[in-house]
């Protein structure tokens, strides 16, 4: 994870955000952007008639703003051990996570951005999603999430990095949930050859998938939970899907990483 992209804001949740990028680097030797979006169409109105106009002064104000938060930060981070630039865009900021992204093997958000889960489904990069406290490295538990679909499959390659450091992992499977693509066994030895020796739980389905994976995850501590990224479409679809959900929505959760 040498390339990490994190949305950058003057909300409460960004020093979680950049607290976690900037570990993550520092353990991996790696370089954290830090995205700033000015999204000009929220200054753009439209009249009854067709017509629309552009409020100049308000962009302005705002585009000076971001200015100085890239400033502030760019002063923040010269001191510190990690490589870093400031990007800066004027789209909203799901299309500008998705650009800057194309290149990135990370992207870090937070739970409350309310775009993580649609960035996670078409993001070309692992979503980490965190919550009110940083996701601090090495890790202690980790949990992933596995059903045998493709989803699950390529959240767990994303999150080899950071589970390779000592963590003691588990791979959770609820039963009921039919035949898998992939069986566990398989992720399993897809682990181990990275040197991850990791713990495979079959869990008796108690309430929903996602109450069972829940009760699990907060009986180790885990304080990572690694599952795959469900677009809305297919929740409603699949019986694993209401997972995605359950736990982006889950305040006091953990840490996700999300792959689609």
């Amino acid at each position: 994870m040498r390339s990490i992209l994190v949305h950058t804001a003057r909300d409460p949740s960004n020093a979680v955000r950049l607290d976690s990028a900037m570990d993550i680097a520092r353990s991996h030797a790696g370089h954290v952007t830090l995205l700033i979006d000015t999204p000009v169409d929220r200054f753009v109105a439209v009249d009854p008639y067709g017509g629309s106009y552009v409020a100049h002064e308000a962009l302005s104000a705002a585009i000076a703003e971001d200015d100085r938060l890239a400033e502030l930060f760019e002063g923040r981070l010269a001191s510190e051990d990690v490589p870093f630039d400031v990007v800066k865009f004027e789209r909203v900021p799901l299309e500008a996570m998705l650009e800057a992204g194309k290149l990135a093997d990370l992207i870090v958000v937070s739970r409350d951005c309310g775009f993580a889960g649609d960035l996670a489904v078409e993001a070309s990069a692992p979503v980490l999603v965190v919550g009110k406290a940083a996701l601090g490295l090495p890790l202690a538990a980790a949990c992933v999430a596995w059903n045998g679909g493709s989803q699950a499959a390529a959240a767990l390659r994303a999150a080899v990095p950071l589970l390779g450091d000592g963590a003691t992992v588990s791979v959770l499977t609820v039963a009921e949930q039919g035949a898998a693509a992939f069986p566990a066994t398989g992720a399993l030895r897809y682990l181990a050859r990275h040197g991850i020796k990791a713990e495979l739980i079959a869990l008796a389905k108690l309430g929903s998938v996602e109450e069972t994976l829940a009760n699990e995850v907060a009986r180790q501590g885990a304080q990572l939970l690694v599952m795959g990224a469900y677009s809305h479409s297919r929740m409603r679809e699949l019986l694993f899907g209401g997972v995605t959900r359950y736990f982006l929505e889950q305040e006091n959760g953990p840490a996700l990483l999300m792959a689609h």
